[in-house]
């Protein structure tokens, strides 16, 4: 009686295998940005369209550009004296962002000072095309505390490469004070809204 012998992988399949497996991990652990109070990437946004994943691999992705981004402002009822900021890639290709968004508003040289720290820790939010990313911005101190208000009825974004994006903001403009902060790039608009 003879019996089959079943094939066992070969030496050189184990290692390629395990070493998928431990960039696969290592991806994971990644943060989309760290700062301080445990807001970490929630993976994919859930709305239609939309294709995101945060990956700190290099080479995956060229770095998103103005001529293939379309920047939006929404205003949002809570939390208060919020925007929502949205880039959605139109381009044909993936694209990458990292760290916190360029955004000038009215005519101040200034950028608006990041949310949190510490600042994040070299993760890249990667678009696919059709995908977005987000960033929560306070515009106001809700208690009216804030110093230096003032209105202001343009927002410039400038992005890695490219011309820059002037989402349009409400006709009136948006009231903003020295309390003004906007959060990393995050790849959903919950945790963009939680800070």
């Amino acid at each position: 009686m003879s019996f089959a012998r079943t094939a066992r992988p070969t030496r050189a399949v184990r290692p390629r295998l395990l070493a998928a497996v431990t960039v696969a991990l290592a991806a994971l652990a990644l943060p989309a940005c760290e700062n301080g109070e445990g807001v970490r990437d929630e993976g994919p946004s859930s709305l239609p369209g939309s294709s995101v994943r945060d990956t700190g691999r290099p080479g995956r992705a060229v770095p998103c550009s103005g001529r293939h981004m379309r920047a939006t402002v929404t205003r949002v009822s809570e939390p208060v004296n919020h925007l929502l900021l949205t880039v959605t890639n139109t381009g044909a290709v993936n694209c990458s962002l990292n760290g916190y968004p360029k955004a000038r508003f009215g005519d101040s040289g200034a950028l608006a000072p990041p949310a949190r720290e510490p600042k994040p820790r070299g993760s890249r939010i990667t678009l696919s095309p059709g995908g977005s990313a987000y960033a929560g911005v306070l515009l106001s101190a809700a208690d009216g505390t804030g110093g230096h208000g003032r209105t202001v009825t343009s927002l410039t974004i400038t992005l890695p490469t490219g011309p820059a994006a002037n989402p349009a903001l409400p006709p009136k403009g948006v009231y903003v004070d020295d309390t003004l902060r906007i959060t990393c790039w995050l790849p959903n608009r919950k945790a963009a809204l939680t800070y």
